[in-house]
């Protein structure tokens, strides 16, 4: 079947009008969604948000080490925000929440893999239909960002952090990888290979900093906030 022919049979039963008309609608759903995120996000004071794999296992070494970070969070005064799921998500809202902290989840409509976690606060969990709004919420009141190994999704986030803050559209804001085992083969390809390449700046490899503990993770979070205002990010 030809390219045409397919695009006809695709149509066929709407027209090109009904299509536009539908593509407006869908305006408000997205408006809908910002506006639950923002109303409910600004009340929730300073968090840090805990990016990760859903596919972690508990008993994995990974899982502890999120826990950990979450735990130290709190203990200097942060909320935890996370996308809502299982895995490292769900260790750091377990982290929070055992903590007496604010445990936030951001979840995301898929057709596998994710549901909301049980250690989110019940007035603290969001469910969105459109990744760009949830990562708009999760950009705009997250203080920090600490990025634990994950996949596809977990760089997703990572690199849009990175974006904002190196082309100006937020303020700075800290951004933390824990795991150094786990990112050294992307650092090294971003410093040999987007540097030399001078597609990148020198100073663009410092909007990020590698870590292997969760105190030291917290510990960037704190320095930085010892220099500079919280605010929401743009």
């Amino acid at each position: 079947m030809s390219t045409n022919n397919k695009i006809q049979q695709a149509f066929q039963h709407k027209s090109w009008n009904d299509i536009k008309t539908e593509d407006s609608w869908a305006i408000f759903k997205i408006m809908a969604e910002f506006v639950e995120g923002f109303e409910k996000l600004k009340q929730i004071g300073p968090c840090v948000s805990i990016f990760g794999s859903a596919r972690t296992k508990p008993e994995h070494p990974y899982y502890a080490l999120a826990e950990d970070v979450a735990r130290g969070l709190v203990q200097s005064g942060y909320g935890v925000i996370t996308g809502g799921g299982p895995g490292i998500m769900e260790a750091g809202n377990k982290g929070a929440k055992e903590m007496g902290g604010r445990s936030v989840g951001l979840n995301i409509e898929l057709p596998f893999e994710q549901n909301g976690n049980m250690y989110i606060d019940h007035d603290k969990f969001l469910n969105f239909r459109y990744f760009f709004v949830r990562k708009v919420v999760f950009m705009r009141y997250s203080q920090g960002f600490v990025v634990m190994p994950g996949g596809m999704g977990t760089l997703d986030e990572l690199f849009e952090a990175i974006t904002l803050v190196q082309t100006g559209k937020t303020g700075k804001f800290p951004i933390v990888l824990v795991g150094k085992e786990y990112w050294s083969g992307l650092v090294d390809w971003i410093k040999n290979v987007m540097l030399v390449e001078k597609n990148i700046s020198p100073e663009d490899i410092y909007l990020f900093k590698v870590v292997d503990t969760a105190e030291e993770a917290v510990e960037i979070i704190d320095e930085f906030y010892s220099k500079h205002m919280m605010k929401p990010n743009f």
